[in-house]
């Protein structure tokens, strides 16, 4: 499995952030599985976890720290250009018990990869203990003090489907720390500092959507975020008219790491080709109208210009869509959710044959509303929001014809809406 819908970092996030999470457990199940049940921490997922903790350290946790993963509806790649995306979190997190420890030392435990990493605050680690490790590191310079702890990680995350694994680590480790060390950051702070671990510590430039969203998400709602301003406003999504359908395609291919970048970089340079050409201040895409890209079109070579057109129309339809999702207008929603990914498609060229297909599928069944490929691209996932009467039939249709299609298994999740971060005493 392989792409992160940080729309704004690449696909190797997820599998970097292979923790705790139990993807096996996913990976061997039917197709079509029904995970919407699946992610309030059962007694039997915290039991392991404090044993495990008893049995590495010795002793009993004193938190239990759990952040979701999370479903970008639309706003592909918009947040890296300070543009507005439409999230929710999914009923999937990641769990992480912990105790404080007063000589900045992390040990940390997962029990999905039956590893112990043991490194100082600050240490320059490889794989999922980077980004715990990473975590704390931002922590103890925010805080300004030690932040040392004991740590071990679980849940039941899906990893590299395109749900955001590795914020959701993230942010639960901030949380605990956070709580057994009595920083009194606020969830806004914590996501602020999970999203400089990512880009300081960890190395992956990503925007704030994936740590925001895992942070400040509630229950019911979709979250509308200004990736410039960090405005966060809370949308109400129906349970009863939509649920969401993720299709990993389990396919990556080579493109997505010099694909993203190379991304990345064409932006930056149609932003400074228009700062130049329009007379006006551009620091982003996001400061450009789709009418005044249209006009200045000359001021832009191919490929620029696809991608400058896919990212300042994407960021008119997150807005379109949010206000249609406020008025309850599910079915506008995913007509825009169904350009979405004909612009990632077609302008900014980040899709593959296995991703059209799935969406192709989709597109053909009833139930759905729209589906759109999510994260970097070039292999992933799929979303798509569906009517919940349809919702078997659809997974059932989509799995069946996209073996049929391309004689890959893909698995296809169902997913309830989720959280945000969520601490207590143990």
């Amino acid at each position: 499995m392989s792409t992160d819908d940080s729309d704004a970092s690449h696909a190797s996030n997820d599998s970097n952030a292979s923790h705790a999470s139990h993807a096996s457990d996913d990976s061997n199940a039917s197709h079509a599985s029904d995970d919407s049940n699946g992610s309030d921490g059962s007694d039997d997922s915290d039991g392991e976890l404090l044993a495990a903790f008893e049995d590495q350290f010795e002793a009993s946790p004193d938190v239990r720290a759990s952040a979701p993963g999370r479903v970008n509806l639309i706003g592909g790649h918009v947040d890296y250009n300070q543009g507005i995306v439409l999230p929710t979190t999914i009923d999937r997190e990641t769990v992480v018990v912990a105790r404080a420890r007063e000589d900045g030392l992390v040990r940390a435990h997962s029990t999905e990869m039956d590893e112990t990493v043991r490194a100082e605050v600050g240490a320059d680690l490889d794989g999922w203990a980077a980004y715990v490790v990473g975590t704390v590191t931002v922590l103890a310079d925010e805080a300004d003090t030690s932040v040392g702890v004991d740590l071990v990680v679980g849940g039941d995350m899906i990893l590299g489907a395109g749900l955001s694994s590795s914020a959701s680590l993230e942010v639960a480790v901030a949380g605990a720390v956070n709580d057994v060390h009595g920083l009194g950051f606020d969830r806004r702070t914590l996501a602020d500092c999970c999203w400089r671990a990512e880009n300081e510590e960890v190395g992956m430039a990503c925007g704030i959507m994936d740590q925001f969203a895992s942070a400040l998400g509630e229950r019911g709602h979709a979250l509308r975020i200004d990736c410039r301003s960090r405005a966060v406003e809370s949308i109400p999504l129906d349970g009863a008219a939509a649920e969401l359908l993720v299709i990993d395609t389990t396919v990556s291919h080579e493109l997505t790491d010099s694909g993203f970048n190379d991304r990345v970089r064409e932006c930056h340079e149609a932003t400074a080709a228009l700062d130049a050409a329009m007379g006006k201040r551009v620091r982003s895409l996001r400061d450009v109208s789709p009418e005044e890209l249209a006009a200045h079109s000359e001021a832009l070579d191919p490929p620029l210009d696809r991608r400058a057109r896919h990212v300042t129309s994407e960021i008119r339809r997150v807005r379109t869509a949010a206000e249609a999702l406020s008025d309850g207008r599910v079915s506008d929603v995913g007509s825009l959710i169904r350009e979405s990914h004909r612009s990632l498609r077609d302008d900014y060229e980040v899709s593959c044959e296995e991703l059209n297909v799935v969406v192709d599928i989709l597109d053909d069944c009833e139930g759905v509303y729209g589906a759109r490929m999510i994260g970097g691209g070039w292999g992933g996932s799929v979303v798509a929001l569906v009517d919940p009467a349809a919702r078997e039939t659809i997974a059932d249709t989509v799995d069946r014809r996209y073996e049929e299609a391309t004689g890959v298994e893909g698995d296809v999740h169902s997913f309830g809406f989720g959280g945000g971060l969520s601490v207590e005493t143990t």
